[in-house]
């Protein structure tokens, strides 16, 4: 009989894609220094330009007295350190929905060469700029590929005089730069005087050697286009309002009235924290495919997202019971607090819950055979992750990267799969899009997966987490790389020997030594960015576009803690602990 080990196939994992994970640097002072703040000084401007309506061209002084509006709203009145930044990012703000009218063939994406790798990049100059060889080395390539796959006509030069000949051909109506602040500040003049929509990206640091810019912002803005009608749809807002779709009022009047003690507990599980993004994805997915924009959400797409997080706490309370995890949400898990037998009952009745909900929900019957077969088979591929998870653990032996990402893709991406297809079927949409979600859930639950390994062997867990160690890409990683005496430790933690004395500190110090939690990041970053590639093909702009904006959110409100540290000081994130 073969062994669990055996059983476990092994997945394919996507070409690495090299994007600036190997070169973090720390932003100018003058730039937010992470993405969440870069992120909420954008979310700020676009209401500022929603609500007060300027009008582009602008002149530069009269961008700065808005731009000084908005750093008050964040906090920053009388401080200017944020104001060019801000003014540029305006700019852009009030391009935006211009820049959407004008078709791909007619744009111009305009990048410098020092977001190249200088000392390692092949590419040769003529008299138009760099010509990027695809050597993978930067996102040069990748920008460029997408921008030309779209349309674009594309530039890595710097220099106003090409720019401005390209645009009085009159072939070129609008602009996608990168650039520094400071060559920004000097082009400006020219650009509001030809009155061109011109969006210009921030690098990150102005020092024009291995600089490195925001991507996610890069490629929504290659990718604006007047067909994506969700380009303007505000996902906080719309997260916000899902998770208000979990207070226990809400769930009263959507479920209806709870019977008995039984239910008063499973729903009051229910109702703790979470961060809902299963049902957060039903409604992106319907929200992008659904004929009547701009409606209210219907009731009966709120039961369906609502059984979306029936089926994901229901499966919580049985991995916590199986896992013999006592902590959860910083509460005891349900078992603990009720003992197993009324926990393993509220899971089931979580399940069947959800499923009562598809089938009492007023859309058609077709439309209830298609999503009742969707969470069955979902349902089915998680159990099959998470069984083999378990008869590992029966004879636990030391297993290979690739085959933890297998049961990775086999516990969490059948969870995003099955809330992506229910919001398509809600819309009536599914088998437009089917495959396309079965590529995107994958990755997407793949690279989420590796972020939570990654944070439950972080700094903040337990040092007792390697107790009840499960498989692990991060630890899998380690072993595969560590040498001699490291080895036999590695061999003996995945053997589950002894690992009350193992201590958890001494596994992470091992992992930076061997930088196992590198290659974490760069599997983490590539399937990401296989997930946005997944969309490449994808007729319907605004599930694209809405899809690719869902990645970066998911991914912007979670953070990887403690694992980084010393590579990011080694890389000069941390320049105080650098100094010391």
């Amino acid at each position: 009989m073969s062994s669990p080990v055996e059983n476990i196939q092994t997945i394919k994992i996507p070409q690495p894609v090299p994007v600036t994970t190997t070169r973090f640097r720390p932003p100018k002072k003058y730039i937010p220094q992470t993405k969440p703040e870069r992120d909420q000084f954008l979310q700020e401007i676009r209401n500022y330009v929603e609500s007060d309506n300027p009008v582009p061209p602008m002149p530069l002084d009269e961008l700065d007295v808005h731009a000084r509006k908005i750093l008050a709203k964040l906090g920053y009145e009388g401080d200017e350190t944020y104001l060019h930044y801000t003014a540029v990012c305006l700019n852009n703000e009030m391009w935006r929905e211009t820049l959407a009218e004008i078709p791909y063939e007619r744009r111009l994406l305009l990048m410098p060469k020092c977001l190249r790798v200088e000392d390692k990049c092949p590419a040769p100059f003529d008299e138009f700029g760099l010509l990027c060889k695809q050597c993978g080395l930067c996102s040069i390539q990748d920008f460029q590929n997408e921008a030309e796959r779209l349309g674009y006509a594309v530039l890595v030069a710097e220099g106003s005089a090409i720019v401005m000949s390209l645009i009085q051909t009159g072939q070129i109506e609008a602009i996608v730069g990168i650039s520094c602040l400071p060559v920004l500040e000097r082009t400006f003049p020219y650009v509001e005087a030809a009155a061109i929509p011109s969006i210009a990206v921030p690098l990150l640091q102005d020092d024009c050697i291995n600089t490195t810019v925001d991507i996610d912002w890069v490629w929504e803005y290659i990718h604006l286009t007047s067909d994506d009608k969700t380009r303007r749809l505000d996902l906080n807002s719309l997260h916000e309002e899902v998770k208000e779709w979990f207070s226990p009022e809400s769930i009263d009047s959507i479920m209806g009235p709870a019977e008995g003690v039984q239910e008063e507990i499973a729903r009051e599980w229910l109702a703790r924290d979470g961060k809902r993004w299963r049902p957060f994805l039903t409604v992106a997915a319907y929200e992008a495919l659904r004929e009547d924009r701009g409606e209210p959400i219907p009731d009966d797409l709120k039961k369906i997202a609502l059984a979306t997080e029936l089926f994901h706490k229901a499966s919580l309370i049985h991995d916590d019971i199986e896992d013999e995890d006592h902590g959860r949400y910083d509460q005891p898990t349900l078992h603990a607090q009720h003992g197993i037998p009324v926990a393993l009952n509220a899971g089931d009745l979580l399940i069947g819950e959800g499923y009562r909900l598809i089938g009492e929900s007023g859309m058609s019957d077709a439309q209830k055979t298609e999503m009742l077969l969707i969470a069955s088979r979902g349902q089915r591929e998680l159990c099959r992750g998470q069984g083999a998870e378990l008869v590992w653990a029966q004879n636990p032996k030391p297993l290979k990267s690739k085959q933890v990402l297998e049961i990775f893709r086999q516990k969490t991406a059948p969870a995003f799969e099955v809330a992506l297809k229910l919001g398509a079927s809600c819309a009536g949409k599914l088998d437009e899009v089917a495959e396309v979600m079965e590529q995107y859930s994958e990755n997407l639950g793949i690279a989420y997966q590796i972020r939570d390994d990654m944070d439950d062997l972080g700094e903040d867990a337990g040092e007792n987490e390697l107790e009840q160690m499960r498989p692990s890409v991060l630890l899998a990683v380690a072993r595969e790389r560590a040498r001699g005496d490291e080895k036999a430790l590695m061999e003996s933690l995945w053997n589950h020997e002894d690992l009350k004395d193992v201590a958890i500190h001494k596994i992470r110090k091992l992992a930076h030594e061997v930088e196992a939690d590198e290659k974490c990041m760069l599997l983490l970053e590539t399937y990401k960015e296989a997930a946005v590639r997944s969309l490449a093909e994808l007729e319907n702009a605004n599930l694209k576009g809405l899809l690719r904006r869902v990645m970066g959110k998911i991914f912007n409100d979670l953070e990887i803690k403690g694992w980084c540290r010393e590579f990011e000081v080694r890389n000069g994130v941390r320049e105080d602990e650098a100094a010391e």
